[in-house]
């Protein structure tokens, strides 16, 4: 019979199944083609990353003989659960958009201008004006001559007329806050925005600009120091993350802390549990042997009779580092060489107290990525980064690829589901969210590296269903990886810092601008009125506003 015949209607039934049987077993060698087409192109994408792998090290180790700054760290493109469960897609273009409407009822008019129309002929009527509002810009170089009053008392003392508030260095508030925001919020470097000011007409060194831009803030270090304080007494949750850094030629780090109303920064040598503790004190540096930091200290396994003796000493109490650790080696805590250091131990659990006495965290949760250091108080898993763990994992064959897909669907299904639960809470629906975790993440996959991750994801049930018990909570971090990119944006163009001041000021001044734009207040108006700006819009306290915000 030839093969494939020009009708099968005139075929016995024999050669019907003979037909079959040859296109089956066409069908099953086909099949056994492409899966062994898959395998070899898995085997050569292991290759080719093996091989992209050496040359990223060979290049780093000629970086690091040429003392070259490292090669950044590509995390890789996202999963997109975030947005594939959102439910914004789909739909006719522009339906359900509410109008912005017009731009003009924003603008406030400053200045009337009327414009004579030229050959009227004779006869014309008037009928009125036609109106047209442009907006324009006057940036021009001021060169103010103050001529200050000097008068001499009857007994020889000497009085002159103060300077108006917010000149600083023979130069006024207004170019301060034109540096600060071009700088902070317009990434311009020193060097350029010297040049734009040279251009401009205004005499002005380098050295100069960014002496502004490191000096003379310290009444906004300060306010920047109480919206912390006030975004976590009202905070019913933070997110944080945290970021490389340079300073003074050392790596550091930059911590984030924020949520919805308010953003900070602090820098420091190190990220550990420690730092980040002392950062939740808001700029006090206590040490309190209460309860609460014994308990935190046995949690941690520390020796009984390391606890037992400092619950006895008198001392509960030590605001400076090194009366605290002089206090530790003189009850022996340095001659102990065990892992972990008890040294390190007892500051966790007494900077824990010190954080617990002041109650900023009480009944806050801390949402993060799952990084150590972030496990305090009340703590809660970021889903998208859990989910990532199963996202990177690079099967090999079919059937490990299949499972990942598997896995990966039923997490997006329960991501899914849980955002729905956030806007509806409900007991019985909290306890069939918690079965369906355990049947998805104890499930047997066959592909060991995929259930070891899911094991792993499994051990942190609570964190990743705190939000059954806390529906206000984000499921992720993306607000905190939001904030932190303007970090890592001034640090692409800017380098790193040098001095202390330079340090601080560039945390402060990024949390207050990310701060400002997510109470809607506008960070140049915001400046203006710190700065002493003459005629500058009133801006209220911004630790009042997020307060105000979280009512």
């Amino acid at each position: 019979m030839a093969f494939p015949p020009e009708s099968f209607d005139d075929l016995s039934l024999g050669d019907l199944r003979r037909a079959v049987a040859t296109l089956a077993a066409q069908g099953e060698r086909l099949q056994n083609e492409v899966s062994a087409q898959a395998e070899v192109i898995a085997e050569l994408k292991l290759t080719v990353s093996a091989r992209d792998a050496k040359i990223a090290e060979q290049a780093d180790e000629i970086a690091r003989l040429k003392g070259l700054p490292p090669r950044p760290k590509f995390k890789g493109k996202p999963s997109g659960m975030e947005q594939a469960t959102s439910g914004r897609g789909g739909g006719a273009k522009g339906k359900g958009k509410v109008g912005r409407g017009s731009k003009r009822d924003k603008l406030t008019v400053t200045a009337e201008i009327k414009v004579k129309a030229t050959a009227v002929p004779s006869g014309s009527r008037f009928k009125g004006y036609e109106d047209v509002v442009v907006q324009d810009l006057r940036i021009q170089a001021d060169v103010i001559l103050y001529r200050r009053e000097r008068w001499e008392t009857p007994e020889g003392m000497r009085i002159v007329a103060p300077m108006p508030a917010g000149v600083m260095g023979g130069f006024g508030p207004e170019l301060r806050r034109f540096i600060l925001a071009c700088h902070v919020q317009g990434q311009v470097t020193a060097e350029r925005l010297t040049g734009i000011l040279n251009g401009m007409g205004l005499l002005i060194s380098k050295r100069q600009v960014v002496r502004f831009l490191s000096q003379g803030l310290e009444d906004l270090e300060r306010e920047d120091q109480a919206v912390l304080k006030a975004g976590l007494e009202t905070g019913r949750w933070i997110t944080v993350d945290d970021t490389s850094a340079r300073h003074a030629n050392k790596d550091m780090f930059t911590t984030q802390l924020g949520d919805d109303r308010f953003a900070v920064f602090r820098t420091g040598l190190n990220k550990t549990r420690r730092r980040f503790l002392s950062v939740l004190q808001c700029g006090r540096d206590d040490y309190v042997v209460d309860e609460a930091a014994l308990d935190r200290m046995r949690q941690m396994n520390l020796s009984g009779r390391l606890v037992a003796a400092l619950a006895a000493h008198q001392n509960k109490r030590f605001t400076r580092e090194a009366d605290w650790r002089s206090h530790l080696t003189g009850l022996g805590f340095d001659k102990l060489k065990i892992t972990p250091d008890p040294m390190n131990v007892a500051t966790e659990g007494a900077l824990w107290g010190a954080v617990n006495e002041q109650g900023l965290v009480k009944g806050t949760v801390i949402v993060s990525d799952g990084a150590g250091q972030f496990c305090v108080a009340d703590h809660a898993l970021c889903w998208i980064h859990a989910e990532r763990l199963v996202y990177k994992l690079e099967p090999t064959n079919p059937a490990h690829r299949k499972a990942v897909d598997l896995s990966r669907t039923l997490i997006w299904w329960f991501y899914k589901d849980l955002k729905a639960y956030k806007l509806d809470p409900a007991p019985k629906r909290a306890r069939m969210m918690r079965a369906r975790f355990d049947r998805i993440f104890t499930k047997k996959t066959g592909f060991i590296l995929l259930d070891k991750q899911l094991r792993r994801l499994h051990g942190h049930k609570n964190e990743l269903l705190r939000v059954l018990d806390r529906p206000e909570i984000p499921l992720h971090t993306n607000g905190s990886e939001n904030d932190i990119r303007s970090v890592v944006t001034k640090r692409k163009i800017s380098g790193g810092t040098v001095s202390d001041a330079g340090k601080v000021a560039r945390d402060t001044l990024l949390g207050l601008m990310k701060t400002c734009a997510k109470l809607n207040v506008s960070f140049y108006q915001y400046l203006g009125d710190r700065l002493a700006v003459p005629h500058a819009q009133s801006i209220p306290p911004l630790p009042d506003l997020v307060r105000i915000a979280a009512a």
